[in-house]
Parts: structure tokens; C-alpha cells; sequence
């Protein structure tokens, strides 16, 4: 239960630290390109790379710490990061071909199934 607790924790702090990252890259370079989404990802991908390796191999963090922090912080402010650790996690055991198949089937898939549910509700 402590565990759940600290995702849902966790994902309040993420959400609100992904919102005001939104208004904050908006505010200052617009809205002409995702811009904000960009950097969500981009921090959010090292923050997963670097907090991952922390509190795994060099800090001593209970259980319910390490997965509200990575599981409940960085998955309220981005699934990019997830997806970014389990693709070098992939590479890093010698899958380099899944971990490439891996990113292609999650971005062109994720695009498809996007272009999919727009056109279907454009469509009804």
C-alpha cells in the first residue's frame, strides 16, 4: 500500500511540475512548435537515465521512494522517460535490434494509432 501511495504522490508532483514546465516553456518560446513537450521529454528522459542508475547503484532509498520518484514523479510528468530507460535498458543487454524495433513500432505506432482515433472521431 505505501507503494501506491507514493506513485499517487508522486504523480500529483509530476503532473503539476509538467504544467507549469508547459507554461513556462510557452511563455518564453511559444506555441509554433511543441517546444514544451520537446523539453518534457528531453529532462524528463535524463532525469529516468540519471535517478534510475542514483537510487539503484550509489543511494539508498526504500522500495516505495525509488518507485514513487520514478514511477509517480517522472511518470506524472512524462511516459517519454519510461520509454527512453527501457529502450537503453534493451541496448545496454544486448537487444539493440528490439530495442530499435521497440522505438520504431512505439513512434510510428503511437502516430497511427493518434492519426486512427482523430479520424474516427472526426468521422462518427
Amino acid at each position: 500500500m505505501r507503494i501506491y501511495l507514493a506513485i499517487a504522490v508522486g504523480g500529483i508532483v509530476g503532473c503539476w511540475a509538467r504544467y507549469a514546465m508547459t507554461n513556462l516553456v510557452q511563455t518564453i518560446l511559444g506555441r509554433d512548435f511543441p517546444y514544451a513537450t520537446l523539453s518534457i521529454n528531453l529532462l524528463g528522459a535524463f532525469l529516468m537515465g540519471f535517478l534510475f542508475i542514483e537510487t539503484l547503484e550509489r543511494l539508498s532509498v526504500s522500495p516505495a521512494v525509488r518507485t514513487g520518484i520514478l514511477t509517480g514523479v517522472l511518470g506524472g510528468y512524462t511516459t517519454f522517460s519510461t520509454f527512453a530507460m527501457e529502450t537503453l535498458l534493451l541496448v545496454e543487454q544486448g537487444a539493440a535490434v528490439r530495442a530499435i524495433l521497440y522505438v520504431l513500432l512505439s513512434v510510428v505506432g503511437g502516430f497511427l494509432a493518434a492519426f486512427g482515433g482523430a479520424y474516427i472521431a472526426r468521422n462518427l
